[in-house]
């Protein structure tokens, strides 16, 4: 009896080899403009086409037998369901104090940050010195850049519930605010560094005006549409943010008046070590590594508080927190404002890193990374996030060399030219598999009472 249940019947195979040869087809295509061919230089000023038929066969194989493998594990995966019955409704006690969805991930947090705080020292002693570890440290403050942009949205997003499309206009506003602060008025960055996240705050409040009443798409087009303001107005007012050339020489950041230069005044002579210039990056490391945890402790701490609790009731059901007397117009704009804040200290620190800033660095694409990190990583968690950011921010850095695909798709394969195609395919994999996220938890911050225990064949983590 065993034995027939599971047997797979001949027209569901059938179907199953369709499909993947419409996925096999859908790859031809999408290959043909893209892959198929490739320019190479010629005699003269020509470019010659080299055919790499091969290798989109190989593709178009493998997407083949990958969609036959994955729909043979869902069939298999609803007849084991099928045959469970399903539990009874059940009830467990929960106890009344706040949680905020992190018990089960602060050996994680732990984690972490132990490796944030030790990598300088870890990637130094790897490579043979500060001077050869720049380009780890280099990708060490990107990827923590990209972790406070993404607890920044994650008030927004994942506690508010408010889909924000234009998150790096406030990015951009805390660049440009310490870009002409500095350069204009020749103030310092400790100084510029709470007015730009104010500023930011204050363009929050104003886009949450006019999105009070929209939810949806509706607020992801008028987000969007703000984003791409922001960034036009800093191409065209070239009086004031030097348009497309942007904003150059900026002053960089000093250890609280100390400069990193080899002078009697400097930060090497001052405390008596040797004059090195990696100095200023392992500074500006350990600087954005402060922000990132003081942004992730002040969102842990507002979790707990009634504007916490009233962001994620905004989150579940904005017409039953109105019947409880929450005022969910503070609420959204204060959830706008914080975040945008902290998106505006990320800019700050961003122009003092590079210093040079110009509208380029702050287009859609900037947003929907940022978007891809919270989603990806379970909005409403805090450490997902963070995991999410080192995947998406260091996994195409870490694709740059894969050399063992030589082996298999022949010595004129370079893996730089797919390291976004295979890091896409990872990304909609994860996303087929964990579509809630990296860490799905999306426990309020304070239980009260009983909470219901949910079929796991409703929702894949067995709890609603």
């Amino acid at each position: 009896m065993a034995g027939s249940q599971t047997a797979l019947p001949g027209s569901a195979m059938a179907g199953i080899l369709r499909d993947a040869a419409l996925y096999a087809l859908v790859t031809f295509g999408l290959c043909v403009p893209i892959i198929a061919y490739r320019t190479d230089p010629g005699p003269g000023t020509e470019l010659v086409l080299v055919p790499r038929w091969g290798l989109v066969a190989a593709l178009c194989a493998a997407i083949f037998v990958a969609r036959i493998v994955q729909r043979l594990v869902l069939l298999r995966r609803d007849a084991r369901r099928a045959l469970t019955p399903a539990p009874r409704q059940a009830t467990e006690a929960v106890h009344a104090e706040p949680d905020a969805g992190q018990k089960t991930s602060k050996p994680a947090l732990w984690l972490f940050i132990f490796v944030a705080l030790t990598l300088p020292m870890i990637s130094a002693l790897a490579t043979g010195g500060l001077s050869s570890a720049r380009y780890w440290i280099d990708l060490g403050i990107l990827i923590l850049t990209y972790v406070m942009l993404g607890w920044g949205l994650n008030i927004v997003v994942g506690l508010a519930g408010l889909l924000d499309l234009g998150y790096v206009a406030f990015y951009a506003v805390g660049a440009y605010s310490y870009a002409l602060l500095s350069t204009t008025f020749g103030l310092s960055f400790w100084i510029c560094l709470p007015l730009a996240g104010l500023f930011a705050g204050l363009w929050g409040m104003i886009l949450g005006f006019p999105v009070l009443r929209l939810r949806g798409d509706y607020l992801a087009i008028v987000t969007l549409a703000f984003g791409e303001i922001i960034r036009l107005v800093l191409i065209n007012w070239t009086d004031v943010t030097g348009g497309g050339a942007g904003i150059s020489s900026i002053p960089r950041a000093t250890f609280f008046g100390i400069p990193f230069t080899a002078g009697d005044d400097g930060f090497a002579a001052t405390f008596g070590i040797p004059y090195d210039s990696m100095h200023r990056l392992v500074f500006l490391y350990y600087l954005i590594l402060a922000l990132a945890l003081i942004t992730n402790f002040v969102t842990l701490r507002l979790r707990r508080l009634p504007i916490g609790r009233a962001w994620e009731a905004l989150r579940e059901d904005e017409i039953a927190c109105r019947s409880l007397g929450i005022d969910t117009t503070a609420t959204k704009l204060t959830a706008f404002a914080l975040g945008a804040a902290f998106g505006g200290f990320a800019g700050s620190f961003f122009a003092v890193r590079q210093g040079f800033i110009s509208p380029e660095s702050f287009n859609f694409l900037e947003s929907a990374i940022i978007l891809a990190i919270v989603v990806l990583g379970g909005m409403g968690s805090q450490v997902g996030v963070a995991i999410a950011a080192v995947a998406m921010v260091g996994g195409p850095e870490m694709l740059r060399n894969l050399g063992f695909l030589k082996a298999v798709f022949g010595e004129g394969f370079d893996p730089s030219e797919y390291r976004l195609l295979l890091f896409g395919l990872a990304m909609v994999a994860m996303m087929v598999w964990r579509p809630r996220g990296l860490i799905s938890e999306r426990m309020p911050s304070v239980s009260l009472g009983q909470r219901r225990a949910v079929s796991g064949a409703h929702v894949s983590e067995g709890h609603g």
